[in-house]
């Protein structure tokens, strides 16, 4: 055990000592690069001390044959746990003697593992381009997420949008990380850029690690962004800017088990790869290409020509994305008792010409349909039945002369009695408590009429109007039989109503009669 600590002092120092020519770099490696890398870096209570203090080593020794500097690589380092914290940030250190120092002073954060709160903190204060302190405008961006995989949290949806926003997304885990996970996490391909190590073992890593990072900020290079179905943008470090000359760009599918543009025996000119060339002003840095067929391999290659310099040609490969005819998704919203919306997407007002809307009641109902135009993505369904449930398939007419279709069921609501329920409760000899229940629907009120039911008192009532709000009155001064009614009112007519007959005792009423005779 003390042998096996005494070579660990030993390596370490060796690993951490201050470095100020560089001069023991890997060949090839100083000067190599140019962009900025973040590291994110799990100290939290899952990782022993031992732990984090392997993790720092394996650091120092990855980052120590870098030239760093503003137009070289710029280092950050944000470490994890309840309330992650940012250690230092691109702009702090310029030297390696800087770094390394850095680098042993580092103290764990403790608690919880909230990779969550850290990528947030990564996004807005180091990988947004312009932000104070932050990444660098048109250089690349890479995270490596050294993790001990111990419940890391949802992770996918702060990492793809990361991706989705051009940063290089690299994973270390020391045996604890769900594979599955990880794989979906980091920027393809995942083989070198995605690891698993013990962390007594991490050395062995570290070669590839780095040779991963610099094949994403080597200073010549290329990128593809903005793939879509039948266009993606190439981009590439100016190396002309200054000088005379052009860039000249050629792409083509490539077929299954194909070398591509420039491979071995598919170069242009020899009948292997069917491609296409354009030329770019020698101080262009992105070239758009168009006219792809969707989900489909292409290999591109970029030619910096000069007479100043000489320059290498750079290739990449990138597959389009498969292509998503309209309608891929119908939705239902603003259903009613006699009308609904339906609407679909993808929108594609420059491919389709026009919809096909059809819709019937089920299980057998008469078909109806509705057509409009290409530019619209949804439309209103009218005079349908309440409570009904209806087959609507959409379809879209492509301006290729393809079509497709997409079909749902949707329910119309079902029809709410607008008055029921109308109870009477006599209060005294002469009152009558009314209430009933409304119901929903475009009410403009409800009208309430009385009427005594005796033969001398035939003919005489009265009427009251109330709001749609109200759902309960009381009446007073009532015959001993009284007839009492609320009916609905609508924009147009009254509905129809309900009535009940209110009874009085005869005593009481003679008795009210009297009284009423003396006011």
């Amino acid at each position: 055990m003390e042998s096996r600590a005494l070579a660990t002092w030993v390596l370490l120092c060796a690993l951490l000592r201050p470095s100020g020519t560089q001069n023991t770099a890997p060949e090839g490696v100083l000067n190599c690069c140019e962009g900025d890398v973040l590291f994110l870096l799990d100290s939290s209570g899952s990782v022993s001390s031992y732990e984090h203090s392997r993790m720092l080593t394996f650091l120092s020794e990855l980052l120590l044959p870098f030239s760093l500097g503003e137009d070289q690589v710029r280092v950050g380092l944000l470490q994890v746990g309840t309330r992650p914290r940012l250690e230092f940030g691109f702009d702090t250190h310029r030297s390696q003697s800087g770094l390394q120092g850095a680098l042993k002073n580092v103290k764990p954060v403790r608690g919880d593992t909230n990779t969550v709160e850290a990528l947030r903190m990564a996004k807005e204060l180091a990988l947004t381009p312009g932000a104070a302190g932050g990444a660098r405008e048109g250089l690349p961006r890479v995270l490596v997420w050294l993790t001990d995989g111990v419940k890391p949290g949802d992770v996918m949806g702060p990492m793809a949008r990361l991706r989705e926003e051009g940063v290089a997304v690299l994973v270390v885990s020391t045996g604890h990380g769900n594979f599955q996970v990880l794989k979906q996490v980091v920027t393809p391909p995942v083989e070198s850029n995605l690891y698993f190590v013990d962390i007594d073992d991490m050395s062995i890593i570290t070669d590839d690690l780095r040779d991963a990072i610099i094949e994403i900020i080597r200073a010549e290079r290329i990128t593809v962004r903005d793939v879509a179905t039948d266009s993606a943008t190439l981009q590439w470090r100016p190396v002309l800017s200054g000088l005379t000359g052009y860039y000249e760009i050629r792409y083509g599918s490539v077929p299954p088990g194909g070398a591509g543009v420039g491979g071995s025996g598919t170069s242009p000119g020899t009948g292997g790869v069917r491609y296409q060339r354009l030329t770019q002003a020698a101080d262009s840095s992105s070239a758009r290409l168009t006219g792809l067929k969707p989900d489909t391999t292409y290999s591109a290659t970029l030619t910096p020509e000069s007479n100043d310099q000489a320059f290498n040609t750079l290739s990449i490969t990138f597959k389009t994305k498969p292509d998503v005819l309209s309608p891929a998704v119908v939705t239902v919203s603003e259903s009613g008792q006699t009308s609904i919306r339906v609407s679909w997407g993808p929108s594609q007002p420059e491919r389709v010409s026009s919809y096909h809307v059809e819709y019937s009641a089920l299980p057998r109902g008469e078909l109806h349909s509705v057509t409009v135009a290409g530019t619209q993505d949804s439309t209103l369904l009218r005079d349908l039945q309440p409570d009904t449930t209806y087959l609507v398939t959409v379809s879209a007419r492509h301006t290729s002369g393809t079509e497709k279709a997409m079909s749902v069921k949707v329910c119309t609501q079902e029809v709410t009695p607008a008055l029921a329920d109308l109870q009477l409760t006599t209060l005294g000899s002469d009152e009558v408590q009314v209430d009933w229940s409304g119901g929903a629907g475009a009410l403009r009120g409800y009208w309430l009429t009385w009427e005594g039911q005796q033969s001398s008192l035939r003919g005489q009532g009265s009427a009251l109007y109330l709001p749609p709000d109200s759902l309960s009155t009381r009446l007073t001064r009532l015959p001993p039989a009284t007839r009492v009614c609320v009916s609905p009112i609508y924009r147009t007519a009254r509905g129809e109503g309900l009535c009940c007959t209110a009874q009085f005792h005869s005593s009481e009423w003679r008795q009210a009669a009297r009284l009423l005779s003396h006011q």
